[in-house]
């Protein structure tokens, strides 16, 4: 460990750049004065270790899941029976199909557009 204060508990905020709700995260957390990570889906997919941070939260991958979006819709997914290992590689081939962002500060996760999960990140300190 680095002689000094504490380390910077960084926010990082999974999502893609086109997003809607990915830039009012982004926003959200800039205009707070917090240090940034902006992991962009369509770039470099979610290791499935990081994805399985918030399955745990959340229950399940399908909790993740946009199921009101065109990806979702366009896909076929509200008819369609997939195990959860066909689910994560449609995940990673299309970040769309997540409700985004996907933010997480420490061991606090988020998932969509949800400013009370964000502030609460805040107090954190």
């Amino acid at each position: 460990m680095a002689a000094g204060g504490p380390a910077v508990v960084v926010v990082q905020i999974f999502g893609v750049k086109n997003s809607q709700e990915t830039r009012a995260a982004e926003r959200f957390f800039k205009e707070r004065g917090k240090q940034l990570q902006i992991i962009d889906l369509k770039q470099k997919p979610m290791a499935p270790g990081e994805l399985r941070r918030f399955t745990d939260k959340f229950g399940s991958l399908a909790a993740l899941l946009d199921t009101e979006g065109k990806s979702y819709v366009d896909a076929g997914l509200k008819y369609l029976r997939v195990s959860e290992d066909e689910l994560f590689a449609r995940v990673e081939r299309d970040p769309k199909l997540l409700k985004l962002p996907l933010v997480r500060r420490g061991k606090y996760v988020s998932v969509g557009k949800d400013e009370a999960a964000w502030k609460a990140m805040l107090d954190l300190g």
